[in-house]
């Protein structure tokens, strides 16, 4: 019996490695400095040391923004990273300012950093959620109207990682910088998708795997001037910011996915956003049942391999599951919470009913993915959407 293909369309969860990715890890694995620590003062350490600073001047190129190789922080993902940014700079800016008492977040972070609210409010820190306009965008009016001299931290993400909206960080920064606070984004789901505006940003947030690196291998980008609170001890590695021992293969693997990326961003992130418009005009036709999460869906307002449409009245995860034995996998909503029953935090947020919020899918992919695949996906969702349609009638 053959093996049933499935076609894969959640890269926003994790994309499949990148054989840059891949060939970097074989290369360290057999060169001399594997698992040679980084920071022994022998040969090979000094060697492993190298390569490390390879790897960060690799990322902060591909993020842009005007970082230096010195501002890398490694991590372990994303979620790390997060926990890091939040936390430790919220901490660092009150003990350079004992005003700085409050955190502000937009209400459709991830959960890496939403869940992070407890840890704040129990170390003193009031928090406050900005929402999102109906297009999924926050605004910087809707930032204003939350700043003031006690906030020690802003944090909105770059790209959110269910609608895979774009948010306006250049002019969200600036307002933070206006009231003395710092100013941190969480680039995970953007960074090798679409250039990145970070030059106004003290912090920024990045995973390997979202864009075919390894998974668990991270990094924070955090400004010399930025005040960093450090969450773990045990050593200076990571210039006292982040203690233990630095995975070596993971950062060149890291850095080897971001080059592949970005040196053909120009190529394809429009094929991929074309291909994405296409997605959305077959499986939000009239008569379907089907609609988009967002009204930003104009080319540059949001992530070019990320379709987001919901089903009124339907579960996702019925729908997620009936996909499945067709040969797709996507997800309902934010892979990290999918296994909630709950309608999606960020489309409550956006103003989105419970009813249609409930039926939310994600669709992601990048330019490996060919638009013959995505055509059959539309054609599968548009007939289980109607099979369900029938079934309720």
């Amino acid at each position: 019996m053959t093996a049933r293909t499935t076609v894969y369309l959640d890269y926003a969860a994790s994309a499949p490695a990148r054989q840059e990715s891949l060939a970097a890890e074989r290369a360290y694995e057999e060169s001399p400095i594997a698992g040679a620590n980084p920071n022994s003062l022998h040969t090979l350490g000094r060697e492993a040391a190298r390569a490390l600073d390879g790897a960060r001047r690799d990322i902060v190129r591909c993020a842009g923004g005007g970082f230096r190789p010195s501002d890398v922080v490694f991590t372990s993902g994303g979620t790390e990273s997060n926990n890091l940014a939040l936390l430790g700079i919220s901490r660092g800016a009150r003990q350079r300012d004992r005003r700085r008492t409050r955190v502000v977040l937009s209400a459709i972070e991830h959960d890496s950093a939403l869940d992070v609210q407890g840890a704040l409010r129990g170390n003193g820190f009031e928090v406050t959620l900005v929402k999102p306009g109906r297009d999924g965008a926050v605004s910087a009016a809707a930032l204003n109207e939350a700043l003031g001299p006690d906030c020690a931290l802003v944090s909105v993400m770059s790209a959110n990682n269910e609608t895979g909206v774009i948010q306006p960080v250049a002019e969200l920064a600036a307002a933070a910088h206006a009231c003395g606070a710092v100013f941190h984004t969480d680039a995970v789901q953007a960074f090798g998708h679409v250039p990145l505006d970070v030059a106004q940003a003290d912090a920024v947030s990045l995973a390997a795997h979202k864009l075919g690196g390894p998974v668990g291998v991270g990094a924070l980008l955090v400004r010399g001037r930025t005040p960093l609170a450090p969450l773990s001890f045990g050593g200076r590695q990571e210039a006292g910011r982040r203690a233990g021992t630095q995975d070596v293969r993971g950062a060149l693997a890291f850095s080897a996915a971001a080059r592949a990326c970005c040196d053909a961003m120009a190529a394809t992130q429009p094929v991929v956003a074309a291909r994405a418009n296409r997605l959305y005009e077959r499986i939000c036709a009239e008569g379907t049942g089907i609609a988009p999460t967002t009204t930003a869906v104009v080319d540059g307002s949001r992530l070019p391999g990320m379709v987001s449409v919901m089903v009124p009245g339907v579960d996702s995860q019925a729908l997620v599951l009936g996909l499945d034995e067709r040969g797709f996998a996507v997800s309902a909503g934010s892979a990290c919470s999918s296994g909630s029953l709950g309608a999606s935090h960020v489309l409550t947020a956006m103003g989105i009913g419970r009813d249609s919020a409930l039926g939310s899918l994600r669709i992601s992919f990048d330019e490996r993915v060919p638009e013959a695949n995505l055509d059959a996906f539309a054609t599968e969702l548009v007939s289980l959407v109607a099979q369900v349609a029938a079934r309720r009638s």
